[in-house]
């Protein structure tokens, strides 16, 4: 069974996989923490959900944050005995990568290209990520990561307009009554709802009409996907596509690595 953690700036996103079923799922606060906090709270965390720790054979780690990589690994090491699959440069991808560096491309979104690959082959992609910060990336039908678009997400946004300005309050996110509000709160809200509504229309359209055709698929992922999951903006919502990335790019690994 492989343990995959999904690591960003906010949350630590996990799930169980055996074979190439998703069994279970969970997240946690991305925060600093030793080894043995970690490997506490995965074990807790496993039996919770049905899976004995012991059966684990596999641990994959897609990460954002290098000083958390360095910690899970050796919480994978310490707890599971197992020595972790990191999602980083050089790996195996079965992607032509146009980034100058190729390097630069966040292991995240790497793995958001490699699940949606394998998931609609031979279809141009537009996959936009909402998480800390909102990516857009353009992986065509040949398999090419062609680049893409970063900009702040929805809580860096509403955390930005609480922390510089005297009146304004924190708010939760959320899809708003209407597009006017009526008091501050829902007049936040829409903001925040309505910039990247219009933003991933706006973005997701940019990029099929200059690089690919009306055909191209849009495929919202990452934490607040589910917010817009009936706003018309997106061809498929997949939560997990990072999970599902984690253990395609393992797979694809343990192949070349048999050969």
């Amino acid at each position: 069974m492989l343990l995959a953690l999904d690591v960003g700036n906010t949350q630590i996103y996990g799930g169980v996989f055996r074979e190439d079923k998703l069994l279970a799922k969970f997240r946690c606060t991305s925060r600093s923490a030793t080894p043995d906090e970690f490997g506490t709270f995965f074990k807790s965390v496993l039996r919770e959900n049905g899976v004995e720790p012991k059966d684990i054979t596999e641990v994959g780690i897609c990460s954002v944050v290098p000083d958390l990589s360095y910690t899970l690994h050796r919480t994978s090491l310490k707890y599971f005995g197992l020595e972790p699959f990191l999602l980083q440069g050089g790996i195996k991808t079965g992607l032509n990568i146009k980034y100058k560096n190729p390097l630069e491309v966040g292991a995240d979104r790497i793995a958001n290209a490699i699940a949606a690959s394998e998931l609609f082959p031979a279809k141009d992609l537009v996959i936009v990520d909402l998480g800390t910060a909102t990516t857009f990336c353009a992986v065509s039908k040949k398999k090419e990561y062609l680049g893409g678009v970063i900009m702040p997400g929805l809580r860096i946004s509403m955390e930005a307009l609480a922390s510089r300005t005297a009146k304004l309050p924190r708010v939760e996110i959320a899809k708003p009554g209407e597009l006017v509000g009526k008091t501050t709160i829902d007049s936040i809200q829409s903001g925040l709802y309505y910039s990247s509504l219009l933003a991933i229309k706006g973005i997701s359209a940019k990029i099929k009409s200059d690089y690919f055709t009306e055909d191209a698929l849009v495929i919202g992922t990452g934490g607040f996907s589910k917010l817009f999951e009936d706003a018309g903006v997106f061809d498929r919502v997949i939560p997990d596509l990072v999970l599902l990335g984690i253990a395609a790019a393992l797979r694809l690994n343990k192949e070349r690595s048999n050969k």
